[in-house]
Order: structure tokens, then C-alpha cells, then sequence
């Protein structure tokens, strides 16, 4: 069996668990997206898709600090708990953020790879790196992120010649389409239902 095949396999089902215990809010979660980069970031290669498998450190990253985030959370004030939204004086910064992540992961794939799709991996990617923040820190607007960097991912991995992981992506894109805005009072547990609020990994 060809090896893209069988990683695009062990992705999905990683990507299925990771998604069950989103919706539980169960915070093994982040167990599950410290695995999934090394399934993905093979693939990634494999596809040419050299940000993405770059991205996959960030994640193992990511995941360790979203596990301590995590875990501190029962510690902490009640305010501190909950899920809130982001604040406007944080938009700025996020969005700057993101245009300096994804001009300079452009010109990096651009200069140092053969990269056939420079602009959209270097767009998830930043995307990507942004959304992931904003999951660590409970901002429920991260949903929108992470719905727009799906939607690009979909067609970018259909271009590629990875169709199960862009259906996974897509079931990622649709899950979210569905989830509606959780209340400012509803506190952030690590276990039970999370108002469907989608908390996702690339």
C-alpha cells in the first residue's frame, strides 16, 4: 500500500478522535495533537506541502503549552476559566501577526523549496499559527479562524493529491459552519460538553 495512503489513513483516524474529544472538551485532546504532527508532517513532505510539515513543530509546541494552559485552569480565578472573546486590542496584533507569518513563510518557500503552491501553504500556515493561539487561550473567535484556514486547506490538498485528509479538513469546515457562539457566563471545563464550541488542530 503506497506510504501517503496509509499516513492520509492514520490521519483521518487520529483527526476523528481528536474531534470526539474536542466535543467532550476532554482535555486528553492535546495528547492526540502532540501524535498527529508526526503523522501529518511525513505526509506533508511526501505532498511538497513544505510549510505545512514545518508547521507540525509548532504544533508539538502548541500542544504542550495548551496542555499546561489546560491543566493550571481549575487553579486559577473563576474569570480566568471561562471562555471569552477576544479583545479588540488584540485584533491588531493578531492580524499583523498573520501578515508578517504568511509574507515571510512566502518568500522562505519561495527561495529555499520547490514549493508549487507558495502562497496558499504559506497561508494556512500563518492562519494556522494564529488560530492556534487563540485556541490556548479560549478566544471563541478562534472558530472563525480555523473555519477560513479549513476551507483553503480543502482545495489545497485536493490540488495536491491527498483527498481523505482534505475530507477530514472538510468535515473539520462543516462541524464548524454548525457551532454556535457560546455564552460569556459559560465556565471552561475539561470534561462534558463545550457548548459544540470547535477546537480544533490543523
Amino acid at each position: 500500500m503506497d506510504i501517503k495512503l496509509l499516513l492520509q489513513i492514520a490521519g483521518v483516524l487520529l483527526g476523528l478522535l481528536y474531534l470526539w474529544l474536542e466535543y467532550r472538551a476532554d482535555i486528553r485532546l492535546w495528547i492526540v495533537g502532540l501524535v498527529m504532527p508526526l503523522i501529518h508532517g511525513a505526509l506533508y513532505y511526501k505532498s511538497g506541502l513544505y510549510a505545512d510539515c514545518s508547521m507540525q513543530a509548532y504544533y508539538v509546541l502548541a500542544g504542550l503549552y495548551g496542555w499546561i494552559v489546560w491543566h493550571n485552569a481549575p487553579r486559577r480565578k473563576a474569570a480566568a476559566d471561562r471562555i471569552g472573546h477576544t479583545p479588540l486590542r488584540q485584533a491588531a496584533g493578531l492580524i499583523a501577526v498573520y501578515a508578517a507569518a504568511h509574507t515571510g513563510i512566502y518568500f522562505l518557500l519561495v527561495g529555499f523549496t520547490n514549493s508549487t503552491v507558495p502562497f496558499w501553504d504559506a497561508m494556512t500556515t500563518a492562519g494556522s499559527i494564529v488560530a492556534m493561539w487563540m485556541l490556548s487561550r479560549k478566544y471563541v473567535e478562534q472558530w472563525l479562524v480555523w473555519l477560513a484556514v479549513d476551507l483553503v486547506t480543502v482545495g489545497l490538498y485536493l490540488y495536491k493529491g491527498i483527498p481523505l485528509t482534505a475530507g477530514l479538513y472538510a468535515l473539520y469546515s462543516k462541524r464548524r459552519k454548525a457551532v454556535p457562539c457560546c455564552g460569556d457566563g459559560l465556565r471552561f471545563r475539561v470534561s462534558g460538553p463545550l457548548c459544540r464550541m470547535p477546537i480544533s488542530h490543523r
